[in-house]
């Protein structure tokens, strides 16, 4: 008799119950950061680290695990029973509706300004309306990348069936298929985009032709957040602080990224100079970790357009702010 997997609510109590096997020093040592160490969202934590800010809130914080995004980061979070995780909206909302009880505590990235569609230099493609049977890469279901793909596709008047989805599972993955003909078009992120500018060419920019979009937020298990408060409210603060260090010294954190990322120095430092001088309709790249509304809101839309969450959502019932310092606590509407 053929075997069925169980319901997914089923396999996410499962993981869930891993949660007891992890002991909680074991957890405390560990945040779970979506593409950490590929894209530019978790630059923060690698300042967090390297200055310190994590020891002045009273943490051991010693490792960051990455993901390729998607439920992959969930999943992560779960089997390894951390308290905190930084994780696109679509697969945070997602896992909410499908029983997992988390909430988003931060909204830590407010725009997708790092993003850039890279074609071939000799293809055809000049923009986005000549996709029209293209072949064109997106990381993971329920990935940012997918889902602005879809906004893309919606703006150019053109229509999920008139291109050939194929999933890479990565952004670097996402570069070798368009390298070797694979597909056509890929997402590419900083600080890719900017090591690669010279060897593709990009037919739509992010900052240029979206809106402001919640990109990544902080989430954390309604289930810990009483017994690992202080862990939280202490990773919260100290990506705060690291912010507030990469907009003052951009040239200092650069080099910091650099050999979290192993990426060039002088590479590193012009993707730092140039996310935080960014601004899409006047709202920052990298954020404090307060709730600005309208942008998770346009997430929640671009998501459901590629079934990543459905029916309706009331943000305002998932989010919870009390880890957030006082003067970031409202809500921005």
């Amino acid at each position: 008799m053929k075997a069925t997997k169980p319901p997914l609510i089923v396999r996410w109590a499962f993981l869930a119950c891993a949660l007891l096997a992890v002991s909680t020093a074991s957890a405390q040592t560990k945040i779970v950061v979506t593409n950490y160490g590929v894209s530019a969202n978790g630059m923060p934590f690698a300042i967090a680290l390297e200055k310190g800010f994590f020891k002045q809130q009273g943490l051991n914080i010693t490792e960051i695990i990455t993901s390729a995004g998607g439920g992959t980061t969930m999943r992560n979070m779960m089997a390894a029973g951390v308290p905190y995780a930084e994780i696109n909206p679509g697969a945070a909302i997602g896992a909410i509706q499908q029983g997992v009880d988390l909430k988003i505590i931060a909204d830590n990235v407010l725009t997708v300004a790092e993003f850039a569609w890279f074609v071939k230099p000799e293809s055809k493609i000049r923009t986005i309306k000549d996709l029209k049977g293209a072949k064109v890469g997106f990381n993971n279901p329920r990935s940012t990348s997918a889902a602005l793909l879809q906004v893309l596709l919606d703006q150019a008047g053109l229509r999920k069936e008139d291109v050939q989805m194929i999933r890479t599972g990565g952004f670097g993955e996402s570069l070798t298929a368009l390298d070797i003909n694979t597909i056509d078009m890929t997402p590419i992120t900083e600080p890719l985009w900017s090591r690669f500018k010279d060897k593709f060419r990009a037919i739509a920019v992010a900052s240029e032709v979206l809106p402001p979009m919640s990109n990544v937020v902080g989430v954390a298990l309604t289930s810990q957040m009483k017994e690992h408060d202080k862990f939280i409210r202490g990773v919260v603060k100290a990506r705060r602080m690291a912010v507030e260090f990469m907009s003052a010294n951009p040239q200092e954190a650069g080099d910091i990224v650099a050999r979290a990322y192993n990426i060039d120095p002088a590479l590193a430092r012009a993707v730092v100079k140039n996310l935080v001088e960014s601004r899409t309709q006047g709202i920052p790249y990298w954020g404090t970790g307060q709730i600005h509304l309208a942008g998770l809101e346009r997430t929640v839309a671009a998501q459901r357009s590629v079934g990543a969450i459905t029916g309706e959502v009331d943000l305002m019932k998932i989010i919870d702010t009390r880890f957030l310092d006082e003067d970031i606590r409202a809500v921005v509407r």
